[in-house]
């Protein structure tokens, strides 16, 4: 049996130790006629994991089964069949947990790499280079998506097809569709929401800015998911969102008494208008939102030109602002906005 198993070995090149088991159950079934057991199966199974981890080829593998028959089987070929069998599932079996182990590793490195405990060993695996600048974007869908959604791979190999496997990562966290990318890619962020566009329905995209080494993702990835909820919060009607451009509210947040002040103070008269205050707060954002144009204004709140202008005046003999005046405008619209903020009226200033 050694000589077959060196012959068989060196025509095909798999190793002799990985048919060694096979050619026993050849030459059992030959002897007895029957087929091999479960004992020998199970062998076999761990032979072909084997080759999988040895990164032996499976149809060469199954080559080498045929030649080692051929010199040694006879008639035996019904354990051929379970043979090469065993041994395929014992191969296939070690790839998906090849597979499921580098899943599950992957999933561990973006939720470190977001909390800023990614290694640049890791993060080289896994086809980024900490040392430079990178940025991300978030993708917020209608349905939160589950860590390992499909789609998370699917626009990840699209734009790994154009930017190159060293530069992206795609990964759905806490509902979100999170893209990582070099500064220098600024074409990424635009092709990532042309994915997302494509494939969902109801989104909305935050791009965080540039930030350098490993905190510099975890930097970027909360500002892109902080675009989305102030996005959210301020009613803001774009689907994509730069936390660049958003910068006076992070501002305008770290001091809570200071804003509750401000609208307390410039806003709160107009809880004594009829229906309320809400009415006035979109007529004030619509102006502001029209660049002071009262018949866009108008248009986008469906009612009448002459009603804005009423509205208007309506807030300065309430509040003492007009947003004609630009001091007084820019008080107006930053207590508008910290209202938002705040989620005033709905919520009480406190």
């Amino acid at each position: 049996m050694d000589s077959v198993l060196a012959r068989v070995s060196e025509a095909t090149g798999v190793p002799a130790d990985l048919l060694g088991g096979f050619l026993s159950v050849l030459a059992a079934s030959a002897a007895t006629g029957r087929l091999p057991g479960r004992a020998d199966m199970d062998g076999l199974r761990e032979c072909g994991a084997l080759a999988a981890e040895r990164g032996i080829p499976l149809r060469v593998l199954a080559d080498a089964c045929l030649h080692a028959a051929e010199m040694t089987a006879g008639g035996a070929f019904g354990a051929v069949r379970r043979g090469i069998a065993a041994y395929i599932d014992g191969y296939e079996e070690a790839q998906r947990a090849a597979v499921r182990r580098e899943e599950e590793a992957r999933r561990l490195f973006v939720d470190d790499l977001l909390q800023g405990r990614a290694d640049a060993e890791r993060a080289e695996h896994f086809g980024l280079r900490l040392a430079g600048a990178y940025a991300v974007s978030v993708a917020k869908p209608g349905t939160p998506l589950e860590a390992g959604d499909p789609l998370a791979g699917k626009i990840e190999q699209s734009l790994v097809a154009r930017f190159g496997s060293h530069n992206i990562l795609v990964a759905a966290r806490d509902g979100l569709l999170v893209c990582a990318f070099p500064a220098g890619l600024t074409a990424a962020s635009g092709e990532f929401t042309h994915h997302v566009r494509a494939a969902l329905t109801t989104w909305r995209v935050g791009i965080g800015r540039p930030h350098q080494g490993p905190g510099g993702i975890v930097t970027s990835y909360r500002e892109a998911a902080g675009a989305i909820d102030l996005g959210e919060r301020l009613g803001l009607r774009a689907q994509v969102l730069k936390a660049a451009d958003l910068l006076v509210f992070p501002v305008l947040l770290r001091d809570r008494d200071a804003i509750v002040d401000l609208v307390s103070t410039v806003l709160g008269p107009l809880t004594s208008a009829r229906g309320g205050p809400e009415p006035l707060l979109e007529t004030l954002e619509a102006v502001f939102a029209a660049q002071g144009n009262h018949t866009a204004a108008a248009r986008r709140l469906g009612v009448s030109t002459r009603a804005i202008t009423y509205r208007l005046e309506r807030i300065r003999r309430l509040t003492g602002f007009s947003p004609s005046d630009p001091t007084q405008r820019f008080t107006l619209e930053t207590a508008v906005l910290g209202a938002r903020l705040l989620e005033w009226p709905a919520h009480p200033l406190t």
